[in-house]
């Protein structure tokens, strides 16, 4: 057992409880935080099912994004397509035998990093060349995008340029998963690619990229415009309204 596994492990092991931890109290102040303005956008469904299909088109189509910047509609919807198709195609390193799908999505994976930097330069460039996005931009916001790119370019440099023992890197994987700690590769851009992963499920409960979730409890979006029909209350006013015994 070489001390670069063990150190790979410890990273990875508290990188996931950052993630885990922080996301469940990330989803847990949301779920806390009392919305008592009725507030959804309009024009904005009067329905339930209207809301929630509603906030389906947002997640999935960015439906507002593509409305207010077709350019950055286009540069983000690549970006996070992309995204999910090289997360898809990672999942094989953590499943024997694995499953079909996984192995039908690996050809798209693999494209689908090169599509993803493209459509983080197209974001990057937006916030260096648009004059008010620009001027809205923080250092963390270039940072974000800089860490991405390089997760991304660190990994397409190991799929066409220089290759890993990735049956050694599946095996640490699922390893870790039953706490055991296998031999990791001591290529430099295995650990490049790899250090910059845990660095991101580190800070991705405490930076603006927690946005994925959060898209889910805006009361902009999943709220139903219907101000004549019910009356609309934060559980904290309707408790107040309760007669006390």
């Amino acid at each position: 057992m070489s001390a670069l596994a063990v150190g790979f492990a410890a990273l990875f092991y508290f990188a996931t409880a950052v993630l885990v931890v922080g996301l469940a109290l990330k989803i847990r102040s949301y779920v806390r935080t009392p919305a008592p303005l009725l507030i959804p956008t309009t024009p904005a469904p009067t329905t339930a099912p209207g809301a929630a299909l509603r906030l389906a088109r947002e997640v999935v189509f960015f439906e507002s994004l593509f409305k207010g910047s077709k350019w950055t509609w286009a540069f983000g919807w690549l970006f996070h397509g992309s995204l999910a198709l090289v997360l898809l195609r990672h999942v094989r390193y953590f499943q024997d035998p694995v499953w079909a799908p996984i192995v039908f999505v690996q050809f798209f994976g693999t494209w689908a990093g090169v599509s993803m930097a493209v459509g983080l330069g197209g974001l990057w460039a937006r916030r260096i060349f648009v004059d008010r996005v620009r001027y809205i931009s923080t250092p963390s916001d270039h940072l974000h995008l800089a860490l991405l790119l390089a997760i991304a370019g660190s990994g397409l440099l190991m799929r066409f340029v220089a290759h890993t023992d990735i049956v050694a890197v599946k095996a640490f994987m699922r390893g870790l998963m039953s706490f055991q700690i296998l031999p990791l590769p001591a290529d430099p851009l295995l650990l490049v690619h790899l250090s910059l992963v845990a660095l991101l499920m580190i800070i991705f409960p405490i930076s603006k990229l927690l946005h994925a979730p959060g898209l889910f409890f805006s009361p902009t979006r999943y709220q139903v415009d219907n101000p004549r029909e019910a009356r609309h209350q934060a559980a904290w006013a309707a408790a107040l309204d309760r007669p006390q015994a």
